[in-house]
């Protein structure tokens, strides 16, 4: 029976395993999901309503797992509406299409398909007047909407709904638009048969009125007047009109260039390149000086479809959102969509974007939830756990904030280069937060025999000891303490050579900036052993005490020794000045 799970021949079911197979191994690989695809709607020589039980299962659960993984490709969604449809039926098509508009609403292709197969199957037209009018709001304002109006005016032609054409048209001359023009020429050919009623607002009308009876003041009443009157409404309505196409065609014009920009409209897994982007940003940037909501609000609907695993237009879409009066909920959603469907969580900074939100809305306990959910996949994610620690100590206190670096440097799932960046932490915290250096240099002592491979952990223990406030009466306990440092690592740590040569260029520029007139000797000590001939050079040499490991000591028998030329001495002394000034600013070594 295993041979025929998926329904359909050995081959195919056989042909199907593999694939699952391959996706276990790689869950995002695009193409072997096309091909799973098309292989279970090929089960048995093509899905329908009389294939097999396993067949349908099959095909179902393949496509259900594939846009539940991929929802912005509208293109599939059509063809698992098709495939409903063929099994069940109209109702079945239908629940797929909905689920299709729910994930990918701002799709003017899904909508067309879905309405044109609205029409297709159902005869009362009030319920397919209601769909379009649900794609109108969400689609309507797409530069190349035109081929959903096209399908919305057929169906009003079909049922014979002329007052409704006319008004469609009426909202879609002011509309930018690729194909606004040749709905502008019907809309003023079918307005000279149309009441005068219909052919602008009330106000205007009466405001026009009222001009033209003001200047046939003098003449008598009746039926010439009145045609007179009429004669001159629909002149003044006319050029009205003319107005409007003008407005509509500056502003089509103003996004042409925006629009032309766009190669690729629609979703894929592939990345967009520095152009597309920097086009979605300049077009962002456009409509939101325009300052039309709606307009801005579609924008970026549309152009989160295109850039959809791109964190920062979802963290730009819910700044502006943030910035609009009374949008609390809406700026939630983005974050949600975001974090739940669209960015992988192995960029996880939205995510954490998202547990701030909650937090100023005093759903503390949310966010701290965010912040585990990204630790369930990224458990050695420095910096959502440092995130998550600062929220603990801002809403429980600093013992809150160490018992989550506690709890992570205990947990067997984080890796040691990541532990050693959260005992950094866990020193600054009681360095910077607590006020205690004494507690955050016992911190750094402690734990330095567990992480004498971690470049971070040692650059922020001297970073550390560097920066110690000092007078003049402890200035030379700071300087033994720093030195000690430099020495435990030349001495004690397991870092390549060039690492260590690169802390040592920190404290020799410490030296010179800090040191006393007796430093000097030590500094020139330490460029001969570290920027020297291979001869004299010896950069793990700490102190006056010569190390030299044995096989047995293990520590250091695998580290090849660099050879420096004559000039890296001064490129390496600005290097590490540099990196210095960025580690004294950040607070901890990157």
């Amino acid at each position: 029976m295993a041979d025929y799970q998926y329904g359909g021949s050995e081959e195919e079911n056989a042909e199907i395993r593999n694939l699952e197979a391959e996706l276990l191994d790689d869950p995002d690989n695009f193409e072997t999901w096309e091909k799973l695809v098309r292989a279970a709607e090929g089960l048995e020589g093509g899905i329908n309503r009389n294939s097999s039980p396993q067949a349908i299962t099959t095909v179902r659960s393949v496509y259900d797992r594939f846009l539940a993984k991929f929802p912005l490709l509208f293109g599939y969604w059509k063809k698992y509406a098709d495939q409903e449809f063929s099994i069940t039926g109209t109702e079945a098509a239908e629940m797929v299409y909905e689920r299709g508009i729910a994930s990918i609403s701002p799709s003017v292709d899904l909508w067309t398909n879905y309405c044109s197969f609205k029409a297709e199957t159902s005869h009362d037209s009030d319920i397919i007047r209601e769909l379009f009018e649900r794609g109108a709001s969400s689609v309507g304002l797409d530069f190349l909407s035109h081929p959903f109006w096209d399908k919305y005016i057929e169906f009003e032609e079909r049922v014979e709904s002329h007052d409704k054409i006319f008004a469609i048209l009426g909202r879609v001359i002011h509309i930018p638009m690729h194909q606004y023009a040749r709905y502008f020429e019907r809309y003023r050919q079918i307005a000279q048969t149309r009441p005068l009623s219909e052919l602008a607002p009330a106000e205007i009308m009466a405001s026009f009125r009222a001009e033209i009876e003001a200047a046939l003041s003098q003449s008598a009443p009746g039926p010439k007047i009145e045609a007179e009157i009429e004669r001159d409404l629909r002149l003044r309505v006319d050029t009205y009109h003319l107005e409007i196409f003008t407005n509509t065609q500056t502003e089509t014009t103003k996004r042409w260039t925006f629009e032309s920009e766009i190669k690729r409209p629609y979703f894929h897994v592939t990345e967009l390149d520095e152009g597309q982007l920097m086009n979605w940003k300049k077009y962002l940037d456009f409509e939101e000086a325009d300052g039309s909501f709606s307009r801005t609000q579609f924008l970026y609907e549309r152009c989160l479809v295109t850039c959809a695993h791109y964190d920062e237009f979802w963290l730009r879409y819910a700044r502006w959102m943030a910035a609009q009066p009374d949008k609390e909920e809406e700026v939630r959603i983005i974050y949600q969509r975001a974090s739940y469907l669209y960015v992988p969580i192995a960029n996880p900074t939205v995510r954490l974007h998202y547990a701030y939100f909650e937090e100023v809305s005093d759903r503390v306990d949310v966010a701290k939830d965010i912040h585990n959910a990204i630790l369930m996949y990224l458990p050695s994610h420095v910096e959502t756990i440092i995130s998550l620690a600062n929220l603990s100590r801002r809403h429980g206190g600093l013992e809150a904030a160490i018992e989550v670096y506690k709890t992570q440097l205990d947990s067997p799932e984080c890796e040691m280069a990541t532990k050693a960046a959260l005992v950094a932490e866990w020193a600054r915290l009681l360095w910077k937060i607590k006020g205690s250096p004494d507690e955050a240099r016992k911190v750094f002592y402690e734990n330095q025999h567990y992480y004498l491979d971690s470049r971070p952990f040692w650059g922020s223990y001297l970073v550390f000891e560097i920066e110690q406030p000092t007078s003049a009466a402890t200035e030379s306990v700071q300087y033994e303490r720093i030195k000690q440092v430099i020495a435990d690592i030349r001495s004690k740590s397991i870092l390549q050579v060039d690492a260590v040569k690169e802390l040592v260029q920190i404290y020799m520029t410490y030296l010179l900036e800090r040191g006393t007139k007796d430093t000097t000797k030590e500094y020139m000590t330490l460029d001969r052993e570290i920027y020297g001939p291979s001869s004299v050079a010896s950069a793990r040499t700490g102190g006056n005490v010569a190390v030299h490991p044995t096989p047995a000591e293990g520590q250091f028998a695998s580290i090849p020794q660099m050879q420096p030329t004559p000039d890296d001495a001064a490129a390496a002394q600005a290097q590490a000045y540099a990196y210095y000034q960025q580690t004294a600013a950040n607070g901890t070594a990157a």
